[in-house]
């Protein structure tokens, strides 16, 4: 099937040109299940928020033209007319001279238009005296401080999360229009592998690739339909990749895609509709035979059954195609610079990655020093990598002491 491979910037030229990932389409969801999904529009405020003026302390609401003055030896004397609550209207007014006791968060009566801090006042029956002065609206969040009517105040594309569905819930909002979630069928398959919770047989492994992929799915914001474990036979294979096109919007398989008797991936993929195969293997290491099709509008990546390669090419190719169908932005892998600490091989004539564990010289210098020198296989290469660094196809090494570009597997450090 590998007559000519692709270089790794034409394959990702075809995901750009032929898949054209986009996103799904909308739903209406309750806002307590919004959590991680992406607004589909603009979210306008139809209220002001406070919708009245408040009170941010416990105190006395008053009118500020009658503390002018006052000081610790000479107070301001009012007269307490009563007071104002949370959650309801005041039921008093306030006229020259007079006050009403108010609490954190309770509407500001009518005739008021400051609050003296409880801490600055003492009182005796009706009589208050204040010893502070206090300016206008000092103390009082007014109407529409925190959001005005008409007020766009989530943009669409925004990827919800608790505060932003705080926001919702203070507009008042029970349902939000979102984007659709992408739903990825994941299978593997091979004779050597078995389900974990299965009796494991003599000469298998248990299956890697489905539960890390489908992980890896679910963090780029679609959700994973585990599919189980198919063997190599053609007819088993062929029915396993009908009903996943026909149950989701996009396929993700793992193993069958090398050049072995058994490999036989690519040629049902083919044969189940147009275009079919668009990538039969990229001039990567690791992830070469990788394979890319399209059956009608779904896409289906076929990644190697390596859990390395799988996963890395997963992250290179496929999680930007996931983000953009859920209506996230593709975003770029976080990149540092560091210090190779020792000689990195390339792969002639291919990209290649070679995953890298960061750490400090005796220098206090951030270096990078290969994870593995080889083994693609390797069940805990990407679990103790930090990232990886990048080698052309026509640069032969990186020499000891040379910067390089980090692209970080596990956020900022």
């Amino acid at each position: 099937m590998f007559r000519k491979l692709m270089t790794f910037d034409e394959a990702k030229q075809v995901i750009s040109e032929q898949l054209k990932p986009e996103a799904l389409g909308e739903e209406e969801i309750p806002l307590l299940e919004a959590y991680d999904r992406v607004l589909r529009e603009n979210v306008v405020s139809a209220l002001d928020i406070p919708p009245f003026n408040r009170s941010t302390v416990d105190g006395y609401a008053v009118k500020a033209e009658d503390t002018f003055g006052a000081e610790e030896n000479q107070p301001a004397k009012l007269t307490t007319r009563g007071m104002v609550s949370v959650g309801e209207p005041p039921k008093i007014s306030i006229g020259k001279g007079e006050a009403a006791e108010i609490v954190t968060g309770a509407p500001i009566p009518e005739g008021a238009d400051a609050v003296v801090m409880v801490e600055d006042t003492d009182s005796e029956d009706a009589e208050l005296r204040v010893y502070r002065a206090v300016t206008r609206d000092e103390n009082v969040m007014k109407r529409g401080t925190d959001i005005k009517k008409g007020e766009t105040v989530l943009k669409a594309g925004r990827v919800l999360g608790a505060s932003e569905i705080g926001v919702l819930a203070a507009l008042g909002l029970t349902k939000v229009k979102v984007f659709k979630v992408p739903v990825v069928a994941v299978l593997s398959t091979g004779a050597e592998v078995t389900e974990p919770g299965k009796e494991l047989p003599a000469g298998k492994i248990y299956d890697i690739n489905a539960y890390s992929l489908s992980t890896a799915v679910r963090e780029s914001g679609g959700k994973p339909v585990y599919l189980g474990v198919v063997p190599d036979d053609k007819a088993e294979l062929r029915k396993a990749l009908e009903h996943a096109l026909a149950s989701a919007d996009m396929v993700m398989t793992s193993g069958g895609v090398s050049v072995g008797p058994k490999d036989l991936t690519p040629q049902i993929v083919d044969s189940l509709g147009e275009p079919g195969l668009l990538v039969c293997g990229i001039a990567v290491k690791p992830g070469k035979p990788t394979t890319i099709a399209l059956i009608g509008k779904k896409p289906v990546f076929s990644l190697p059954g390596h859990p390395t390669s799988a996963l890395l090419l997963f992250h290179l190719l496929a999680r930007p195609v996931i983000q953009l169908m859920s209506g996230r932005p593709a975003t770029e892998v976080k990149t540092i610079k560091a210090l190779a600490a020792t000689r990195m091989f390339s792969a002639k004539g291919r990209r290649t990655f070679v995953m890298v564990k960061l750490k400090r010289d005796n220098l206090d210098k951030r270096v990078v020093e290969p994870v593995e020198t080889g083994a693609s296989g390797a069940i805990t290469t990407l679990a103790k990598a930090d990232g990886f660094v990048e080698i052309p196809e026509n640069q032969q090494f990186i020499d000891a002491g040379e910067e390089v570009v980090v692209s970080l597997l596990k956020g900022a450090l």
